[in-house]
């Protein structure tokens, strides 16, 4: 980026005032805030961080490398966990603030009423009281200690650093961070991952469809055969594979209109990771290589932040959400470790009889007095507002008025059970093994994740973590897809605690919870990839039920059969190619058809038919032959699905998978018995848009849209746009709509290697900073950086002084 244009940029649109960012501050003033040179926010945005602090933790340094990495070093772990606090919030103050204003329900005191909604729906949750449960089960742990320290460094920022530019923008200061403030963003990662209320979307479909078309449409097992696990091909020891009893369901499905209000509030589509492990029998090295990409948000600035601390025998290096004191994926002297999405089932729905004035529900043959409390949501620029928080014995209580008439659900989530996650993560730091690893992972409540590890003594492993309930209904255990009835007590998890610290324990049948021993798992695979795929085939316990498609996954394991079958020795370089694939397998799965429907497409089509055919099925940025498979694509599938279930009042979030699209047979009553028909019809359409826009290749389309939290009110904040290649179904994944991807990309080997990382932008929020983004263009082309565990040469950039306490 060219930074001193885009900041001329950026004030031209600001003081001209055609960014809108006044909408932004309720209480006026932008203008006098940000003018140039007196502005309060630009004389902010344009000091100088300090570089020395005081500290009661002892002394410590901040080194800084030529990709703003910081690199801390101290002698005590309290030492280097307050540096760590104090340059997070350097780097990253208002992201953090952002996160636990959200999460917490005051969003609304900085951004007025257009955050109002999220503001009911957080408090209703009550993820602050979840957050402190948590501190509960954590108190006295090691984590607890250091996450105390983190958060007095965080503090010695905000008391001694210039605030972030956004604050002056808003026209407030945050306050100090609390430890659970660090317990909230776990919140908001868990609930990113794990949150869902698809149970009442599926509800509607067995309303509206028949069984037979639902079965067809919405299969529990997806059409493929390329799970994590793969009978007979994975090598190691295989443990959670049983064939579970009868597979089946209760209750019946209810308040599906609050999905209006609930949809906003769920993850976003297609969110998920890929990482996959190669044992040292297979590397050039003769030492394990892993490879990991997380698929998350991307945004400004990103969503991870990365660190190295050296402290106290610990020398750890890797990515952590900004807030969270400890790395939660990277590597230390022994090993390497990421998650991917394990898509299991960890939210329960329930429906109550309510007496006529909706202060009691009926549970267990008796009326219960909702637990309530009624917290004040502050608006900035308008009338404060009252919320009502109710629980029940399953968990939150949520409720809207719809069409004069109030529907409700309660929702029970293991991440309001008192988790530990937070313990588990500071331990991945000190593992010096995998026993140790799979010993911290047992405390992983929240999110459910598939685990994978590799170290240098040439161990290798995979396993599902998280609290999974097991439901039981009239003995036998039963799928969490539907809507519980909460009055008749069906349907619960023993030993939970909603909002109370709960005993996760129970053996055999008296287990509320899978067994750590019983989540699928593999150790030291041969090689083994994950992709948010179905774990396995058959589970000795119902796992999940939002997996995804599969794609990714497939063409994981083509490559690393390949590779495998012809000897060739992976490494580094091979890691990095394949996660940089863009092989779309449902380009070649379609696109013959598509040639084969050729005659019954117009003329102006036969450039882009013509491209096709030479074509080898990668979504490259220089195609034309991806441009038009791509928007052929989203046409295809609109005129597949668009009018039956427009017809049903239902829109696009109801539509089947990608996988059923794919593999639907040609004759198949969705395309009126003749699927060339709709190919033809969408390759028309798709040419149109083409045409258009003005495109020629996949490049021109397929570009970043990467934005700050404040998007077009103040526009000059986001990153540039830049091609790049992927889509949200290839290896190298990219999703322009949505503006989701690869969020970090890691490559470990165990050997004596370099490994590599990048992130989608820069590690410094400030926008003046030539760190704001200056990864951004190495990760749109497939490029790293190194991800060296040496402190670089030099002064230290930040100094803390001080005593121990």
């Amino acid at each position: 980026m060219d930074i001193d244009r885009t900041r001329r940029a950026f004030l031209a649109a600001v003081v001209g005032g055609g960014a809108g960012a006044t909408a932004l501050s309720p209480a006026g003033g932008l203008l006098d805030r940000f003018a140039a040179p007196s502005g309060d926010a630009w004389a902010s945005a344009r000091r100088s961080v300090p570089d020395t602090v005081e500290s009661p933790h002892g002394p410590a340094t901040v080194t800084y490398d030529d990709y703003h990495v910081p690199h801390v070093e101290a002698d005590s772990e309290e030492a280097a966990y307050f540096a760590v606090g104090y340059a997070q919030a350097a780097d990253r103050l208002f992201e953090m603030d952002l996160i636990r204003r959200r999460m917490n329900g005051t969003l609304s005191a900085a951004f007025g009423e257009r955050t109002l909604e999220s503001d009911r729906f957080h408090a209703k949750m009550d993820f602050r009281g979840a957050a402190e449960v948590s501190q509960s089960a954590i108190e006295g742990t090691r984590a607890a200690e250091l996450a105390a320290a983190f958060r007095d460094g965080v503090n010695a920022y905000i008391d001694a650093g210039p605030l972030p530019l956004e604050f002056g923008l808003l026209g407030y200061e945050p306050r100090e961070w609390e430890t659970l403030d660090t317990l909230l963003v776990g919140q908001q990662i868990s609930w990113g991952l794990t949150g869902s209320f698809d149970t009442l979307r599926q509800g509607v479909l067995r309303e509206e469809l028949d069984a037979g078309t639902y079965r067809e449409l919405f299969p529990a097992r997806l059409p493929h055969d390329s799970p994590i696990i793969r009978e007979g091909q994975t090598g190691g020891e295989v443990h959670g594979a049983a064939e579970a009893g009868d597979d089946a369901r209760v209750g019946d499905a209810a308040g599906p209109e609050l999905l209006d209000w609930l949809s906003a509030f769920e993850p976003p589509d297609l969110l998920g990771s890929n990482h996959w492990v190669v044992s040292g029998e297979h590397t050039e090295s003769g030492s394990p290589v892993f490879a990991y990409d997380p698929h998350l948000t991307l945004m400004v600035p990103p969503v991870w932040y990365e660190q190295h601390i050296v402290a106290d025998g610990v020398d750890i290096r890797g990515a952590t959400f900004p807030g969270i004191p400890f790395v939660v994926t990277g590597q230390n002297d022994q090993g390497a470790w990421g998650f991917t999405n394990t898509g299991a089932d960890v939210v329960d729905l329930y429906t109550y009889e309510t007496d006529d004035a909706g202060e009691r529900y009926r549970y267990d043959g008796e009326w219960r007095e909702f637990e309530t409390e009624t917290r004040t949501v502050e608006v900035a620029g308008g009338e404060d507002r009252e919320v009502a928080v109710r629980k029940t014995v399953h968990g939150a209580f949520l409720d809207r008025a719809v069409d004069g008439e109030t529907q409700h659900v309660g929702v029970a989530w293991t991440g309001m059970g008192g988790t530990r996650e937070s313990a588990a993560i500071y331990e991945f730091s000190q593992v010096e093994s995998k026993d140790e690893f799979l010993n911290a992972l047992q405390r992983f409540d929240v999110p459910t994740q598939n685990a994978m590890y590799a170290d240098r003594d040439g161990e290798t492993m995979y396993h599902t973590t998280g609290k999974i309930p097991i439901r039981r209904a009239g003995g036998e255990v039963v799928r969490g897809d539907r809507v519980f009835d909460g009055s008749a007590g069906e349907v619960e998890w023993d030993g939970f605690e909603p909002f109370g610290v709960s005993d996760w324990e129970g053996d055999g049948e008296d287990a509320a919870f899978v067994p750590f021993e019983d989540k699928p798992g593999v150790d030291n695979p041969d090689y083994l990839g994950t992709a948010n795929q179905r774990p396995l085939d058959d589970p000795a316990y119902p796992i999940g039920q939002e997996y995804a498609s599969g794609f990714r996954g497939q063409r994981i394991y083509e490559c690393l059969d390949e590779a495998v079958e012809n000897g060739d020795g992976i490494d580094r370089e091979w890691m990095a190619s394949l996660q940089n694939d863009t092989l779309d397998i449902r380009a070649r799965e379609l696109v013959p058809a598509i040639l084969d429907a050729r005659d019954r497409m117009p003329s102006k089509a036969d450039p882009w038919l013509d491209a096709m055919a030479d074509w080898d099925y990668r979504m490259d940025r220089d195609s034309a032959a991806a441009l038009a498979f791509r928007i052929w694509y989203e046409e295809f599938r609109r005129a597949t699905w668009a009018d039956d279930f427009e017809e049903l009042g239902l829109d696009e979030s109801y539509w089947p998978q990608e996988r059923v699209l794919v593999t639907l047979p040609p004759d198949h009553e969705a395309f009126d018995g003749d699927r060339a028909a709709v190919l033809a019809t969408a390759m028309g359409e798709a040419v149109d848009r083409i045409e258009d826009a003005g495109w020629e290749t996949y490049g021109d389309y397929n570009v970043t849209a990467i934005d700050h939290q404040f998007g077009g009110q103040v526009s000059a904040l986001n990153y540039d746009r830049l091609p790049t290649d992927g889509s949200a179904y290839t290896v190298f994944n990219f999703r322009k709509e949505g503006g989701a991807g690869s969020s970090w990309r890691m490559i470990t080997p165990m050997s004596e290697a370099e490994s590599r990382s990048v992130i989608p932008g820069g590690q410094d929020g400030s926008y003046f900073s030539e760190h704001y983004d200056d990864q951004l263009e190495l990760w749109a082309d497939g490029e790293y950086k190194p991800m060296r565990r040496e402190v670089p040469d030099g002064d230290a950039d930040v100094t803390v002084e001080g005593g121990s306490e």
